[in-house]
């Protein structure tokens, strides 16, 4: 028995793994093996495109994938006050949600605080507002941490939030070790596509690095950066760009790391990736197969690591908030299916599924629930989650894999050339690129080359199923209740402590030492988000977002 033949009987044959304990049949009784690959001795094919859980991973980075384990049932969720949030925490969990994933509201997201004249009418808007280590308190009440993994998506304070979620632990008892999740931590995105950063660059990326050199030594479960491709896709890129830019910027993290003392293989399988699903369903499959091989051989031949586990892409995926359409918000339930499924058959760890009504509100109960069941009948009534890459080796989908991969590491060179994910940046050139290609998507659906269905193509005024659903709506009263509740900690707390921490705090931050001690030293004397962001402003300055 050659090579290739034994690896193909270990992954299809073998009886010794907990997966293949259970025997797996399609409704009509026959039998599924865990993969399956072509019937001649192709030495090209396994080359390329290599078994589950082996270099370059393009079938996927486990043997088994779902068999053994399914994607985390993510759902993304933050409204209001901490509160609220709880309680749609709660509602999720209970409905059968495995993990969380926090939404942050704006001001929190550019470190300002409910009271500063910028927040007005942004507080709790368009995720929680968190003030102070009291928010957080609440948004985690009754939530054991040491069983619950916790997605957060927040940047620019993401080591703010970072030290709040390890200031509750240490509160509770609960070992560091033992908490796990994400951190977003990505501010390279912030220039490129979503706009909510607050610092220069360069200062921005030392914050970034800062916390994922300390949550290596202290948190090791915990994800401390998710590079995201999907706000680069939402702001207009195509899924080549989208990939593209994404493995730049994670290039531009995993260098500024190695410089500080850090090993690629102690940081390398703590990087985790977040893309989106868009609509058309085969491109975007290939294009998380193409994403594993992309970034496994990148990994290996710029950095030479020992680890096989360094070589390993790791992705969230959430469904395309930039395809859902107000007209016949129904027809959204459709796109979301189709996308999870892609994602799904793309092999994700972890999926989030939009809401059919969120290109008006914020979900209610009603259709956060249908988003959650969409992912549950995909996971346990579709069967595509019975054997590894269903699709690979169709001529269609190793095609596409292999023109993206293609295209993807040609557009990841030239932006290395010019001087790496920093300098396109500050040059403009990320942001030349997408707004070109979201004018020409939208001319496309202008024209009615880009058809979207109840859009621009069959659609009916006023014609909707769910008319009856009632829009969840923000509380008008939400700005004054957490404006109270901040003066009311801040009136508690003691204030020597406060602007000790923040004195030590700013020394820091201007001597270039990793600031995550003294942010967390701050969190725990209830200084605000705010507080803590005018610091780094002194010290930092603004970014005005002036391109050269």
């Amino acid at each position: 028995m050659n090579e290739i033949e034994n690896k193909r009987h270990q992954i299809d044959y073998s009886g010794g793994d907990e997966f293949q304990k259970k025997p797996y049949f399609t409704p009509s009784n026959i039998p599924i093996r865990n993969c399956y690959h072509p019937n001649i001795k192709d030495q090209a094919f396994y080359k390329k495109i290599g078994f589950p859980g082996s270099y370059p991973y393009t079938r996927g980075i486990y043997d088994s994938m779902y068999r053994s384990k399914l994607w985390s049932i993510r759902q993304y969720a933050g409204f209001g006050s901490a509160s609220q949030t709880n309680e749609r925490f709660q509602y999720l969990l209970s409905e059968g949600q495995d993990a969380l994933s926090v939404a942050f509201d704006l001001p929190t997201q550019l470190g300002l605080d409910s009271d500063h004249p910028l927040a007005k009418g942004e507080v709790g808007k368009v995720g929680v507002s968190i003030d102070s280590l009291y928010d957080m308190e609440l948004l985690f009440k009754d939530i054991p941490l040491d069983q619950m993994r916790t997605s957060m998506t927040i940047n620019a304070p993401a080591i703010i939030l970072y030290c709040m979620y390890i200031a509750i632990a240490e509160k509770r008892k609960t070992p560091l070790q033992s908490i796990a999740g994400t951190i977003q931590n990505d501010i390279l995105k912030e220039y490129i596509a979503r706009g909510t950063y607050i610092y220069p660059p360069k200062d921005s990326t030392r914050l970034t690095i800062d916390l994922i050199i300390y949550a290596q030594k202290h948190t090791p479960k915990i994800h401390p950066i998710s590079i995201s491709g999907y706000h680069i896709r939402e702001a207009g890129a195509n899924a080549v760009q989208e990939l593209a830019y994404t493995f730049a910027n994670a290039i531009t993290y995993l260098d500024e790391a190695i410089k500080h003392g850090v090993s690629i293989d102690s940081i390398a399988p703590r990087v985790s990736f977040f893309f989106s699903s868009d609509t058309n369903f085969f491109e975007e499959i290939a294009k998380f197969r193409a994403a594993r091989r992309i970034w496994a051989n990148l990994v290996k031949e710029r950095y030479v690591p020992n680890d096989p586990k360094s070589c390993q892409l790791r992705f969230h995926t959430q469904t395309a908030g930039s395809t859902l359409t107000e007209q016949e918000p129904e027809n959204n339930i459709i796109r979301v299916t189709l996308q999870a499924l892609a994602a799904v058959l793309g092999g994700t760890q972890s999926l989030h599924t939009n809401a059919l009504d969120e290109a008006e509100a914020l979900p209610n109960e009603t259709t956060a629930r249908i988003a959650l069941r969409t992912q549950q009948i995909i996971a346990f009534e579709s069967g595509v989650s019975d054997t590894t890459d269903p699709l690979g080796g169709s001529y269609f989908i190793e095609d596409l894999t292999d023109e993206m991969e293609e295209l993807v590491t040609s557009k990841v060179s030239e932006i290395l050339e010019m001087g790496g994910a920093i300098r396109a940046v500050e040059n403009g050139y990320y942001q030349r690129e997408i707004q070109q290609a979201a004018y020409q998507t939208h001319k496309k659906m202008e024209a009615r080359e880009k058809i979207v269905v109840g859009a621009n193509k069959s659609n009916q005024k006023n014609a909707s199923l769910f008319s009856t659903i009632s829009y969840g709506k923000q509380n008008e009263q939400q700005d004054n209740y957490q404006i109270d509740t901040l003066y009311a900690i801040k009136k508690r707390r003691n204030e020597i402590k406060v602007l000790k921490s923040l004195r030590e705090l700013r020394e820091a931050a201007t001597e270039e030492i990793n600031v995550v001690p003294y942010v967390l030293q701050a969190v725990k004397s209830y200084c605000t988000v705010g507080e803590i962001s005018d610091v780094f402003r002194e010290v930092f300055g603004e970014y005005t977002g002036e391109l050269e």
